[in-house]
């Protein structure tokens, strides 16, 4: 995959950081956009002088227009686009919640990856090649309580890859979405430490019995932009070590 370039969104901590590693050893330019431009910049310099970085908002279509302008100046355009940026829910009840953060959460996952989508699938389009990664979520296919915005985010996430997929698949374009289970990330250690997340009880309800781990995540995107997945577009690939098969009572493993 030597000369291959890839844009990763949220791309400087967790699964961003480490796709952007594992797309760097496959032989990808990679350019790691994050709202933290400071970060991306010094994970770029880590990975060496081939790769560049951007601080870029997902949800400002100047950023993301810029995003792709710097694209296609430095790489002359993008073969491969991650959309993993994020942020995290707040885990409160329905009534509790309340409609500003509600609406953030949608803008980040649902409208960013839309823009981001939109504009460096302008530029593949043109050339009549290119893969798209989303990132999904087990809690955008599952009732999950408490995560109203997160999973309707999600959800949005995978119906949008779908539509995305059916419409740019004669135009040589592939948009494709990951379904991540729980991921062993800085993010899920502090739920865990301040007691919003049982570790325990979670690796019991998981069938492999642990958690990913971000190169979990990453792996499983570096295929889906892969030419060998040449054939497969429109779909969500779950990586989440069994999580949406179990339909039993009782533990899945003994954790």
């Amino acid at each position: 995959m030597d000369h291959r370039t890839a844009i990763i969104t949220g791309a400087a901590d967790g699964i961003g950081w480490a796709m952007a590693q594992v797309f760097a050893r496959a032989g990808h330019a990679v350019l790691l956009a994050d709202l933290d431009g400071e970060k991306a910049a010094a994970r770029a310099a880590e990975l060496g002088p081939r790769h560049l970085s951007a601080a870029a908002d997902v949800t400002s279509e100047d950023d993301v227009t810029a995003l792709a302008a710097l694209a296609a100046e430095s790489f002359g355009g993008c073969d491969v686009l991650v959309n993993n940026a994020g942020i995290a829910d707040r885990h409160l009840p329905t009534l509790e919640q309340d409609m500003a953060h509600f609406s953030r959460v949608l803008d980040v996952h649902l409208k960013g990856t839309f823009l981001v989508s939109r504009a460096i699938g302008a530029g593949m389009l043109k050339v009549g090649t290119g893969a798209i990664v989303n990132i999904g979520s087990i809690a955008g296919v599952a009732g999950m309580p408490r995560r109203n915005a997160y999973g309707a985010a999600k959800a949005g996430i995978v119906a949008m890859t779908r539509s995305m997929a059916c419409e740019w698949a004669g135009q040589g374009v592939r948009v494709n979405a990951i379904i991540p289970g729980y991921v062993e990330t800085d993010l899920v250690a502090t739920l865990i430490a301040d007691g919003k997340l049982d570790a325990t009880r979670l690796r019991r309800r998981i069938p492999m019995g642990t958690l990913a781990r971000p190169e979990d995540i990453a792996e499983a995107a570096l295929f889906l932009a892969s030419p060998q997945a040449r054939y497969i577009t429109g779909t969500t690939l779950n990586v989440d070590g069994g999580w949406s098969a179990f339909g039993d009572s009782g533990d899945a493993s003994p954790g």
